[in-house]
């Protein structure tokens, strides 16, 4: 019945050159999440986890996920990530293997050295030191189904830059069971402390610890508006990136684009749900009609559910068809939006690298579909939503360590700046910075004359 009611008309056409500033920006708005709900609810799951610990993770396991871990445990097993490589497909795991290979290489290229260090002036040297931060907790959601690729993405990362205790959270499924394809692609990761909990409780527990769950530094990975609430409520308390919101997408192709090719691609992000954005955008007529034409033909061969979502997101002011006037228009469109992912449809794709500002990640040419990226590429698909990308990266090796600024100054160096930093001191008025770098230093005693 769904097959029979899909139509071109499901598909909406916005010509951007006869929009107003107000339409303009309505395709520029992604579905704004209000977490006042989630706060409120997500507070008594704080409280109760800091308060009972372990108790309270066994509670909400039951409550929220279904799921008896009394018996199971709290954390995962030796036996339990046996089971699972012998429980998963074997070319699945080979499929794991293969994509924590790939994930592994492209974060190891982006480790910084440990240690630079320049000199700017004769005798002063500064520098910066990379350090791991000390624990992380990687989160792997579970609630529309199970994503192992989320924790490839979020252990390898911190693995390479060599966190000292990294630990996954994770729902259990209502077997009491971590789902097997995540605890396979923890080990690969290299990271066999998993816990079950999810959503709120697993930020809890990782800010405050519990009997079995160590308390952590630092909270990523992807999650719901629950987990958004609790960063929320818990910053200060653990440390976190901004939370990711809905998927978002931009599929732009030129004039020598397959037209088939950009619409199957159009549709990747759109099946996430209906609060997901997915726009096709070009400056061909041709082109934009000929993808139109052939989403319903696409679409029938999705599953019913996926499809109600692609089609509630490419029908509305949140996804579809973007007609432009010619490509700059387009750039224009693509650097206000700053999507979460970009793929570039083009015999040429590189001519329109050089134009793009603001995009989390750009795809380059017809054979690199999002499918590939977000699962096995190699780059991080754990990216900025909402616009953020205008000033925020993927997640990388980067949030696993700090930067420590280093300096060392020499009796020549301190003689070039010591003036100088004389001068800033005593115009903003600190008197003993400006003793410290004055005659008086000259005249303070040396250790070696000072009485034993």
């Amino acid at each position: 019945m769904l097959a029979a009611s899909l139509s071109i008309n499901d598909i909406a056409l916005h010509e951007l050159d006869g929009f107003s500033q107000t339409q303009r920006g309505q395709l520029l708005t992604r579905v704004e999440s209000d977490l006042s709900h989630f706060v409120a609810g997500a507070a008594p799951i704080i409280e109760a986890v800091a308060r009972d610990g372990d108790v309270a993770l066994v509670r909400f396991a039951r409550e929220f996920d279904k799921a008896d871990i009394t018996g199971s445990g709290v954390e995962a097993r030796r036996a339990d990530f046996d089971e699972a490589f012998s429980m998963l497909d074997r070319e699945m795991i080979g499929t794991l293997e293969y994509a924590a290979d790939n994930i592994r290489r492209f974060h190891e290229a982006q480790l910084p050295a440990e240690i630079w260090m320049k000199e700017i002036k004769p005798g002063v040297l500064v520098g910066e030191r990379y350090t791991p931060v000390d624990s992380v907790a990687l989160y792997s959601p579970r609630g529309k189904g199970s994503f192992p690729s989320a924790t490839l993405m979020t252990a390898i990362p911190a693995t390479v830059a060599r966190v000292p205790m990294p630990i996954i959270l994770t729902p259990a499924g209502p077997d009491g069971k971590i789902d097997a394809a995540t605890l396979v692609a923890a080990r690969l990761a290299g990271i066999e402390r998993v816990y079950k909990a999810g959503g709120a409780v697993a930020v809890a527990a990782a800010a405050f610890g519990t009997q079995t769950v160590p308390r952590c530094c630092k909270f990523e990975g992807p999650g719901s508006p629950w987990v958004a609430a609790a960063k929320h409520l818990l910053h200060g308390k653990i440390g976190s990136r901004v939370s990711a919101g809905p998927s978002e997408s931009i599929v732009m192709a030129d004039d020598s684009a397959d037209p088939r090719l950009a619409a199957l691609d159009l549709l990747i992000e759109s099946e996430h749900g209906s609060d997901s954005s997915a726009f096709l955008i070009t400056w061909s007529r041709e082109i934009a009609e000929a993808a139109r034409a052939v989403i319903p033909e696409f679409w029938k061969e999705m599953g019913k559910r996926r499809v109600e979502y692609s089609r509630d997101v490419l029908s509305g002011a949140r996804g579809g068809i973007v007609l432009t006037r010619d490509r700059q228009q387009a750039y224009d469109f693509i650097n206000d939006y700053a999507p979460e992912h970009l793929q570039i449809h083009s015999k040429t794709p590189f001519e329109h690298l050089g134009h793009i500002r603001n995009a989390a990640e750009i795809l380059l040419g017809e054979h690199a579909p999002g499918s590939i990226a977000n699962y096995l590429m190699g780059p991080n698909a754990v990216l900025p939503t909402g616009g953020a990308a205008r000033y925020g990266s993927g997640l990388s090796v980067h949030d696993f360590q700090k930067a420590t600024s280093i300096g060392h100054v020499t009796a020549a160096g301190y003689a070039e700046m010591a003036p100088h930093a004389h001068r800033f001191a005593s115009y903003e008025g600190f008197d003993a910075h400006a003793n410290a770098v004055s005659p008086l230093r000259e005249r303070a005693p040396l250790k070696t004359d000072m009485p034993t």
